[in-house]
């Protein structure tokens, strides 16, 4: 049968860590694991036939890190890797036939950070995974994508893989104890995406042990309507003896990981630390579980990179004012290319509370493709709410959502066969909640009636396309009633008819209902209120005006949404008594606030003001520092994301660009040097980077020697250097040893040398065991560490 038929079927057990077995066979501190595919290839075959021989349905190819970014000859790598992983399922076949057992392409980080976080292109990302794709497709049944990071990267490897082969693929993140990815995404957000773009199962895997995973399993489960596969390490690493060691025994990860399939995971299976008996031991444990059956689920999610928003539970808001219809600032805006202008409404909206923000660029004279594209890339590199992707245009549409990063709001798709067939294969391959307007090639009906026969029509065409109603919000469309006295009625009903039969949500552009009318707040708000009545699940709004969102909150605690009417007691305190101007202000933020928001051009510009009447130094101690130390410190605390501290370090970096220009080289930094490195053997130097950036940005002199640095490199640039402080990094378990040697070298050679360490597979107790001073978990701790070691210096 096919891997799906299996997973159908009962559950699917993958196998362990590949390079916990390849340390046991005694790999050299710098080896690197995916060359031996083809220097020795037996090794890597009977590992793999160790797994197989324990019980596991799917051996993992030795290609984790075999990647375009890594290796010159990847290709190479990667046939080697699938011969020998083939070469051991097909002996295994053969020792026991009608055994069925599969081959997964593994793939992983390219070891790089994408825009705007990082340096790497989307498009280029999409690149280097469809490279790997095509290596490996022939020879693979499954793309396994893992020990993923980031969700924008991930997006870029699912594409690759959905763009490059029809194998069935799977997708796993690395979740931290707080319950997000590295760059800020909860299990929602993870959920919404993959399902979205349309993979075949999802999960999670490495990071933690099998108890810390299982309490994020129900977060998962919650959302999926696909498989999920959990593979977590078997505890937590430490150095017994100068041997990496867990401290889940396999007994243990049998139990907490059958229990975590009685939960509902169907996939499982077991990543750093655990060896074959691990596998051996679970698999004894599965075949006496039946497993609970994938069931569909009815969220109607739209995500950012942070969170996602279940439009059908809630109310939602979504900010109207990034649209040029009747904003002749706007339009001049979008003319003369004022991003700054676009922001401000971005900003503005989100403080005002908004779920969502809906982004219209179209104008006739613009090139719409690329400003929305552009637009989209920079909201979304500060703010975390979901977009409401709102075009006509569909080369604009699609644009922007292949490089949206989460699942977008998408308006909108209509009753026209025209724009289905546009629309409709877009929102299949990218993913997005889709809103439907009810008109079509004779217009908008007067009815209620009429309305849903377009709604049901164009529900109908999408499940075509294979796209869930629960996906689709239905706009009943407000038409003014200055022209039509029935218009909000007919609104009206058409919400409560369209819930009732088709079960879907609706959403509206409420100020619609009020033009050509005096006061139109008050038309509007009374509206909006009895739209909510009716069920209206999303509104696009003026979140500037007082009456709506005074509608919004009290019509919300009235209903029974809003718990211990939180919400509307916090919207009362804020003891607002009028309407706010249409357009939202155009502000003229502090540097801190540049620097806070991420607006680089801004901090420069208002630098370049400042240095004219204030010394350079007192805009770096008393502006630029503390603006640092508020997003660190909201960073640690998880009020800001990772994405939006880096964007903060650019914004400080551009300031900082413009004093350099005014004051001595001697004084543009602290004068404390400190390096940094990813030790030999690992590629994956996202985490230093991050930590680069903002070392830089407090001032600190960094020595950055990249990755795959071996250890007398490292004590050769300290000497050379007087370095009186080292930041390393690793990323897998097979890479650590070489940070061992390298933390033995230094503290041999260069005593008062302070070493901190951090990485995806490292602890306080496994830095303290290989001899590091300090163990960065996050990387504002870094920063932390070297505060406290240079002051008063």
């Amino acid at each position: 049968m096919t891997i799906l038929e299996k997973i159908k079927s009962g559950f699917l057990l993958f196998d362990g860590a590949m390079g916990t077995m390849l340390i046991k066979s005694g790999l050299k501190p710098g080896e690197i694991p995916e060359k031996l595919c083809i220097t020795d290839p037996d090794r890597i075959i009977n590992i793999h036939r160790a797994y197989l021989d324990a019980g596991c349905d799917v051996v993992s190819a030795n290609t984790f890190g075999a990647n375009p970014f890594k290796f010159d000859n990847y290709e190479e790598i990667i046939k080697a890797a699938l011969d020998c992983a083939n070469e051991a399922v097909c002996l295994a076949k053969a020792e026991n036939d009608g055994r069925d057992c599969y081959v997964a392409l593994d793939i992983g980080s390219t070891g790089e950070m994408l825009r705007p976080a990082g340096d790497l292109v989307f498009e280029d990302a999409v690149s280097a995974f469809a490279k790997v794709i095509n290596a490996g497709k022939d020879s693979a049944d499954v793309v396994l994508i893992e020990t993923m990071n980031d969700l924008y990267e991930l997006k870029a490897a699912v594409l690759a893989a959905k763009e490059n082969c029809d194998l069935p693929v799977i997708a796993s993140v690395v979740f931290n104890e707080k319950k997000t990815l590295m760059t800020g995404a909860d299990p929602a957000a993870v959920v919404a995406m993959l399902e979205g773009l349309g993979v075949d199962a999802l999960g999670m895997n490495c990071s933690l042990g099998p108890k810390q995973l299982k309490n994020i399993v129900p977060d998962i489960l919650k959302y999926a309507s696909v498989p999920v596969l959990v593979q977590p390490n078997a505890g937590i690493p430490s150095v017994v003896d100068g041997k990496t060691v867990y401290d889940v025994t396999a007994e243990e990860f049998a139990d907490d990981v059958a229990e975590i399939a009685s939960m509902g995971a169907r996939i499982l299976g077991g990543c750093c630390g655990t060896s074959p008996e691990y596998i051996r031991l679970l698999r004894e444990k599965l075949d006496s579980l039946t497993p609970l059956p994938v069931t569909k689920k009815d969220f109607t999610l739209v995500s950012s990179y942070t969170h996602a928003v279940d439009i059908c539970d809630v109310p939602v808001l979504i900010g109207e004012r990034i649209n040029p219809t009747g904003k002749a600032k706007f339009k001049q805006a979008l003319r003369d290319g004022d991003i700054d202008y676009i922001m401000n409404e971005a900003f503005a909206q989100t403080e005002k509370g908004v779920h969502i923000l809906d982004v219209n660029v179209g104008l006739p004279e613009i090139d719409e493709p690329a400003v929305l594209t552009e637009t989209v890339k920079r909201i979304q590199a500060v703010i975390d709410l979901p977009l409401q992707l709102d075009t006509s245009d569909p080369v604009a549409l699609e644009r922007a959502m292949r490089i949206y990063n989460g699942k977008p709001l998408v308006n909108s798709v209509n009753g026209k066969q025209e724009s289905m067939r546009e629309v409709l294969p877009l929102v299949k391959k990218y993913g997005g909640a889709l809103v439907a307007l009810t008109l079509d090639e004779n217009g908008i009906p007067g009815t209620a009636e009429g309305r849903y026969k377009i709604a049901k029509r164009i529900v109908d065409e999408a499940e075509k396309y294979g796209i869930d109603k629960k996906d689709i919000i239905v706009d009943t469309l407000a038409m003014a009633v200055s022209s039509d006295k029935n218009g909000a009625l007919t609104t009206l009903q058409s919400i409560r008819l369209i819930k009732e039969r088709l079960g879907v949500g609706t959403c509206l552009g409420v100020s619609n209902i009020s033009f050509g009318l005096p006061d139109r707040p008050a038309v509007n708000s009374a509206f909006f209120s009895m739209a909510l009545a009716c069920g209206l699940d999303a509104a696009i709004i003026n979140p500037y005006s007082f009456p709506m969102m005074s509608a919004y909150y009290s019509g919300c605690a009235l209903t029974g949404k809003d718990d211990g009417f939180a919400r509307y007691i916090e919207f009362a305190s804020l003891n607002e008594t009028q309407e706010k101007p249409k357009e939202a202000k155009e502000q003229k933020p502090g540097l801190q606030d540049a620097i806070i928001k991420g607006q680089g051009a801004k901090a420069a510009q208002i630098t370049t003001d400042m240095i004219k009447t204030e010394d350079p130094l007192d805009v770096i101690n008393n502006y630029i520092v503390p603006a640092l130390d508020y997003v660190g410190t909201g960073f640690e605390n998880g009020r800001f994301y990772l994405p939006q501290l880096l964007m903060s370090a650019e914004a400080a970096q551009s300031a900082f660009d413009i004093i350099k220009k005014t004051i001595p080289t001697s004084q543009q930094k602290s004068g404390h040097k400190i390096l940094l490195a990813t030790v030999k053997g690992d590629i994956h130097d996202i985490g230093k980077n991050i930590v680069r950036v903002l070392l830089e940005n407090y001032g600190y002199d960094v020595i950055d020697l990249g990755r795959d640095v071996d250890k007398e490199a490292i004590l050769e640039a300290v000497t050379a250097n007087d370095v009186k402080m080292v930041g390393l990094s690793a990323l897998m378990t097979t890479t650590v040893p070489a940070m061992e040697e390298a933390i033995k070298l230094l503290n041999e050679k260069c005593p008062d040398v302070k070493v901190t360490v951090g990485g995806a597979v490292l602890t306080q107790e496994y830095a303290d065991m290989i001899g590091a001073d300090f163990y960065s978990k996050e990387a504002m701790a870094t920063v932390r560490y070297a505060e406290k070691l240079f002051k008063g210096e």
